[in-house]
């Protein structure tokens, strides 16, 4: 063995001692929790986790680990670097699981806890508990061990014969390295996070914005007393009769100062604060709009959705900055009303400011009602602009051009008045109460000299906390616009920022072999459907004596399922029981508005029955958690509720596998799309798989997104695929091509057709 390897091998053994074996990483992810504070307070109701996967499946680990860390709050991404980039991404990778490579499937896997990275040295916490300082090298060598080793002796004899010198071996070793591995990746690599889906303020104070906020509002304090400071420095002299060059010389050095910190400090901490909030609350809207159910936003349209980016971009935007000048105007007016209370009208003259501050609440709350006027006209023009433009060709036959645009000019007349009545309002928020305030604080300053009398320095106080009171007020009044248009803004994204936070019914407490539908906890298929019919109460244990249930050639059992659109509407499916056995190729015809493709979305997990029951290998919903289910059952809905979307078509074609791909993955996925007839596609695309398409790139022929369609929903790998017509566009050819694809491919098929 080469010095090389023996070195390599003692990394890997002295990590090893500070490594966990899987049954520990319950433990382990309870500590890394708290110890990176992911999680402030230990979670007391937590099931035993179940035993790991066994084999080296990436994906089902994942899943796993995520039951593990679900009750925390927490995330976990399966990640991956390549072997160039290494001690990059360990760097940064912290909070992490990481895999030691074991030479193979047959070993016992061994993890290490990355608690966090740094400069020099990243910190593991070992099974003590504690943490451990560990070299970037030596975690970089035990990473990818596995695939220099078979290199390492080639790599040793050449630069022995080239006469490398000995101190510069280790350099020369590590650039051949990476000139032969830098594009290998690095995988079994799991990043901790706290969900999306938890309180903003636990994401922002993870991410320590809370201390940029303290650290915001203590540097405009500092700037506003540097400030004043400059005025009583050039005040002082003023009143003496005389400026002296010292005390000039210090008034610009405090101004300087004052101008230099908010420069340097300000704005810097303002930027990063926004930049962390944006991003936070971004994040928080993507996962919202995953997690809406298929019915929230099944009937809205193109502009309906083009408005909520647009709301969204306009609260982020105003939010932070009406925030930003709301912060800075509290704070500019709390100065004025202190330095008021000591001027000449005393706590009258300060007791008017508050009097005043009424004004702009006042008079924001009525620009805030006619801000929802004219943005609800504005959503209005902007959805019937979009859907007139999408449904264009539709209008020029169905529509008299002379009535074209009768409704339109109606809604632009609604409009025009609501933002004049709007514009007024603001004009008032803008003129009077700043233009307002400089007249009542002049007024109450005269009426105080000419009652009360006071010294010169007092009265230049007071006239210098107008002065500041109305630079707070000239910030306010954007601050409370902003504030304003964001709470109008807010009622369009509401619904997303508020769905991030629902529950999800994904059962996390044992992990469960999805693929051979068996739970590795040891309950058997007939034990969970002893559970869902204890649960609904039904206790159908006649019916599965004769096997009709428990049959484990049975992939989905429907019994007595009823289901409507609408609460009290008609029923659309009534009494309705189905057995589908894997293997089965079934054809589901009937006429239109039969209920086809209702049926199989509640197959499919789109829609919850009404009543009945309904298992997938014995497990009912409740039990095995709807994203389990929707993994097993995949459907193809029809066309018009099917989508390309503008990305690549690997992307296209992979959406519903893990990510990112591997190479076997977009080698099967090009397979299914030969098999499809999309071969002379690909062969067009000067990218190939990962070639553009959608509505910015390569357009699909209708057939063609049929059939990328069908890829898809094969790709996933489901026990079950439902096929909502979706051979009506093609051509016989390409249909006789699809159809033995699906069928050679598909475990079970269920295909839905007009008669």
């Amino acid at each position: 063995m080469c010095r090389e390897e023996r070195k390599l091998g003692k990394d890997v053994v002295g990590l090893h001692a500070l490594s966990w074996a899987a049954s520990g990483l319950g433990e382990a992810v309870e500590c890394l929790a708290r110890r990176a504070g992911l999680a402030s307070q230990p979670v007391t109701e937590i099931s035993e986790p179940s035993e790991a996967p066994d084999g080296a499946d990436e994906q089902m680990f994942a899943q796993w680990l995520e039951g593990i860390a679900s009750p925390y709050g927490l995330e976990v991404e399966p990640t991956q670097s390549f072997y160039a980039e290494v001690e990059q991404f360990v760097r940064g990778a912290g909070p992490a699981i990481l895999r030691l490579p074991d030479g193979g499937s047959s070993a016992v896997p061994r993890f290490l806890v990355l608690l966090k990275g740094g400069w020099r040295r990243a910190s593991l916490i070992g099974p003590d508990l504690s943490a451990h300082k560990v070299r970037f090298e030596t975690l970089r060598d035990a990473l990818c061990n596995e695939i220099e080793v078979p290199y390492i002796g080639s790599i040793e004899q050449l630069l022995v014969s080239a006469g490398v010198p000995e101190h510069r071996l280790d350099r020369a070793r590590r650039a051949i390295l990476n000139e032969q591995l830098g594009r290998e990746q690095i995988h079994n690599c799991w990043l901790l996070r706290l969900s999306p889906g938890t309180s903003l303020w636990r994401q922002a104070k993870h991410a320590r914005l809370h201390r940029a906020a303290l650290t915001l509002v203590g540097g405009h304090i500092i700037h506003q007393v540097l400030t004043i400071i400059a005025w009583l420095i050039i005040g002082r002299s003023a009143l003496a009769g005389h400026f002296d060059q010292g005390w000039l010389l210090g008034w610009a050095l405090v101004l300087v100062t004052s101008i230099f910190f908010q420069i340097t400090l300000v704005f810097e901490v303002e930027d990063r604060l926004a930049i962390g909030v944006g991003a936070l609350f971004k994040q928080r809207l993507l996962y919202g709009a995953l997690r809406l159910a298929p019915e929230e936003v099944r009937h809205q349209g193109a502009g309906q959705f083009l408005g909520r980016v647009m709301e969204s971009e306009a609260v982020e935007f105003l939010a932070l900055t009406g925030g930003f000048t709301a912060v800075l105007s509290v704070i500019q007016l709390g100065v004025a009303f202190g330095l008021l209370t000591i001027g000449a009208g005393g706590w009258s003259h300060a007791l008017l400011l508050l009097l005043w501050l009424v004004i702009p609440f006042v008079v924001g709350w009525r620009y805030l009602k006619r801000s929802r006027t004219w943005v609800d006209i504005f959503r209005e023009m902007t959805n019937d602009l979009v859907e007139r433009m999408v449904g264009h060709r539709t209008r020029l036959v169905q529509e008299d051009p002379a009535r074209w645009h009768d409704e339109e000019d109606q809604i632009l007349n609604r409009y025009f008045k609501a933002a004049e009545t709007r514009d007024h309002v603001k004009t008032q928020l803008n003129a009077l109460i700043v233009r307002g305030w400089m007249i009542v604080g002049v007024v109450g300053l005269a009426f105080a000299f000419v009652n009360i009398g006071s010294s010169p320095a007092r009265m230049a106080i007071s006239f210098g906390g107008i002065l500041l009171a109305l630079q707070g007020l000239t910030t306010l009044v954007p601050g409370v616009q902003g504030i304003a248009d964001a709470m109008v803004a807010w009622r369009q994204i509401g619904p997303l920022f508020q769905a991030a936070s629902r529950p999800s019914d994904e059962k996390t407490g044992g992990w469960v072999n999805l693929q051979m539908g068996k739970s590795v906890n040891e309950p058997a298929n007939e034990q969970m459907s002893n559970q869902a019919d204890e649960t609904r109460g039904q206790g159908d244990k006649e019916t599965r004596r004769k096997g009709e249930i428990d049959n484990p050639q049975s992939v989905i059992v429907g019994r007595e399922l009823n289901f409507r659109h609408r609460d009290r509407g008609q029923l659309i499916l009534e009494a309705c029981s189905l057995q589908i056995d894997h293997g089965d190729h079934l054809l589901l015809e009937g006429p239109s508005g039969g209920g086809k493709s209702t049926l199989a979305s509640l197959l499919a997990g789109l829609r919850i029955p009404e009543s009945g029951l309904l298992l997938w290998r014995g497990f009912d919903r409740e039990t095995l958690g709807t994203a389990a289910w929707r993994r097993q059952v995949v459907m193809v809905p029809q066309f018009h509720e099917n989508h390309v979307i503008t990305g690549t078509l690997a992307f296209n074609l992979l959406m519903g596998r893990r990510y990112p791909p591997l190479q076997k993955d977009l080698a099967e996925a090009e397979a299914v799309c030969r098999e499809l007839g999309l071969g002379e596609l690909l062969d067009q695309m000067p990218a190939g798989m990962q070639q553009m398409v959608g509505e910015s790139g390569w357009r699909l022929s209708h057939g063609e997104r049929s059939r990328l369609y069908i890829a898809r929903a094969i790709l996933q790998g489901a026990d079950l695929v439902i096929l909502d017509e979706s051979f009506g566009a093609l051509d016989p050819e390409n249909l006789h091509r699809a159809l033995r694809c699906v069928l050679d491919r598909a475990p079970t098929l269920l295909v839905i057709a007009h008669p």
